[in-house]
């Protein structure tokens, strides 16, 4: 079969819906009717004498010829993206990233002056919000993410451990010299944060007290109460590092306490997508900082 037997558009509708996961979805990108995609699919289905789709009333999924038809069409639209971009964009490349509103705040926000610096041609748009970004709606290049990704097809790296420890103001911690001296302070809860006082308590061998302290549903307004000495916030080093290097907080247990490790952020980008420039040069940007460890 010559590739010129078949329409251009059919593939392009096909590579969408693929991509997507949705005729509709693959509609709005393209500016058509989901009809229309469907008719240049079964037009390309036709053509080739096999089916690319799986249909239900609800979904659709790609067969085993749509997959590996997919792994061609996609690396093929992918490259001519990523053409058309180097060739045609007179001005920066846009970079447009997604993430948690703390790490955004805390972290990501004040060093993008240093990836700026080094990467000129690109521009950042970066947005924050608890909703995981929809790569299909292509409206997110990079999503930062707190907890485990659920989405499919994407590429999914672990920013690595933060440690939790308490967290104070000097002069507070002044008053702070066992486990069981917190029993006697304000302490200030992250309802959203995976770890929790309980845990940390549990992990050092006491009962969790009542906490009628001040709740957040945020990380950075947590660690912005806990700097203005109103109690003691269990919270990520990573994410309080600033406060922690000018002294703001510091961690009155250290050394006397047992913290907890874990994972709490992750980096996702659509698997389609992992050679374009400007998400390899990010990746590349915040895997060396993050090893830097160096504060802003």
């Amino acid at each position: 079969m010559l590739l010129s037997s078949i329409p251009i558009s059919s593939i392009r509708a096909f590579e969408a819906a693929a991509r997507t996961g949705s005729f509709r979805d693959a509609a709005n990108e393209l500016h058509l009717t989901p009809s229309a995609v469907s008719h240049a699919i079964r037009k390309l289905e036709g053509a080739m004498g096999t089916v690319l789709f799986e249909r239900s009333a609800r979904a659709i999924r790609l067969t085993p010829a749509g997959e590996n038809l997919m792994r061609h069409a996609g690396a093929a639209f992918d490259n001519l993206r990523r053409g058309i971009e180097e060739v045609a964009g007179r001005g920066p490349q846009l970079l447009r990233v997604h993430c948690a509103p703390s790490f955004a705040a805390q972290w990501l926000a004040p060093r993008l002056a240093r990836f700026m610096a080094a990467e000129p041609k690109l521009e950042v748009r970066l947005a924050a919000g608890t909703e995981y970004a929809r790569f299909s709606n292509d409206d997110f290049d990079i999503d930062i993410v707190y907890g485990q990704p659920r989405a499919e097809g994407v590429e999914v790296m672990s920013l690595g451990e933060e440690t939790v420890t308490p967290l104070c103001t000097p002069e507070l911690a002044k008053k702070i010299r066992k486990p069981k001296d917190l029993f006697d302070q304000v302490l200030i809860r992250s309802e959203v944060k995976q770890v929790q006082w309980h845990q940390w308590f549990s992990a050092n061998g006491l009962e969790a007290p009542a906490i009628h302290g001040m709740r957040f549903d945020r990380s950075f307004l947590a660690i912005a109460m806990a700097t203005s000495g109103l109690g003691v916030t269990l919270e990520s080093t990573r994410l309080a590092e600033r406060e922690i290097a000018t002294k703001r907080l510091v961690a009155p247990l250290s050394g006397r306490s047992v913290d907890i490790r874990y994972v709490g952020h992750h980096l996702v980008f659509p698997r389609a997508s992992q050679q374009r420039r400007p998400i390899r040069v990010f990746t590349e940007w915040i895997t060396r900082e993050l090893a830097a460890g160096r504060p802003v």
